[in-house]
């Protein structure tokens, strides 16, 4: 888990380039995209992991998405306070 949180975060995303304007929409629509699947992947694996762990309450379901938008506000934070040379 830590290192697909990792690979998430270190992935470059030509999606948040903010130096070309005029193609914001397609990028914002990626960017939802990304965000939307990978939702959907932590939402699956948490009900995988907690249906094969046992526990009574759904403890991972709602685990995983909160790192995943936790991890994709922090990669957005910092890719877009990045200083131009």
């Amino acid at each position: 888990m830590t290192l697909l949180l990792f690979l998430f975060l270190s992935w470059k995303s030509p999606l948040i380039d903010m130096s070309d304007s005029k193609n914001s929409l397609s990028k914002y629509a990626g960017l939802g995209a990304q965000l939307f699947l990978t939702m959907l992947i932590a939402l699956f694996a948490g009900m995988k992991i907690d249906s094969w762990v046992g526990f009574k309450k759904p403890l991972l379901i709602w685990i995983l998405p909160l790192l995943v938008i936790l991890g994709t506000l922090i990669k957005i934070i910092i890719e877009t306070n990045k200083k131009k040379p």
